[in-house]
């Protein structure tokens, strides 16, 4: 009987808490400080400023086929498990106006509106004759950070920043932010070679 009482008491006791579900939390990311040296590979159109924290890789493949020509790189962040997968092309090389080229970079960001809350576009222009757009897309897109940018006669390189993580805009957002500023430095300092540079 005593064991009766005792568990009866517990019991009422018991169903007074309040249950407070706590707030889903992330993993702290250490961000490294940031230092950029620059790429400037012989041979290749175009040069830019790139964080030491990342590595550049040739990209060889397109959706399983070869890319159109040998300047397609990735610009990886292996500490940050980002990618920027840039693709260049030559205006007037084949089918490529400049028309078609940003319709497709328009094209290819709207692929994400499915899961986008918003499309942001800014203009770039800088002192180097670059100009283009920088692409901010919000919620749970596959790519939150896009651009392309272009001398309007002979180069266009279009940039897209993917993780190998599932799309989670809360998870992801500090690394985005710092990630964006990256990318507009790496824009900034695009400088294009003329033939035979």
């Amino acid at each position: 009987m005593r064991y009766l009482l005792i568990l009866s008491i517990l019991f009422f006791t018991a169903c007074e808490q309040t249950f407070t579900p706590k707030p889903r939390g992330y993993f702290n990311i250490p961000f490294p400080e940031r230092k950029y040296q620059v790429f400037d590979m012989p041979g290749y159109p175009y040069t830019f400023e790139y964080p030491v924290y990342a590595k550049i890789t040739k990209d060889t493949t397109f959706f399983g086929e070869k890319p159109e020509n040998p300047y397609w790189i990735n610009v990886e962040f292996p500490t940050l498990n980002g990618k920027i997968y840039m693709s260049y092309k030559e205006i007037g090389f084949k089918n490529n106006t400049l028309v078609n080229l940003v319709n497709d970079a328009y094209k290819m960001t709207l692929k994400h509106t499915v899961k986008a809350d918003f499309i942001d576009e800014k203009d770039i222009h800088t002192p180097n004759g670059v100009s283009g757009l920088f692409y901010d897309i919000g919620g749970n897109a596959a790519s939150a950070k896009q651009f392309f940018a272009t001398d309007s006669s002979r180069h266009f390189l279009r940039g897209a920043l993917y993780f190998d993580a599932a799309p989670n805009a809360d998870s992801l957002a500090p690394v985005h932010r710092f990630l964006q500023e990256d990318m507009w430095h790496l824009v900034e300092t695009l400088k294009w070679r003329q033939s035979g540079e």
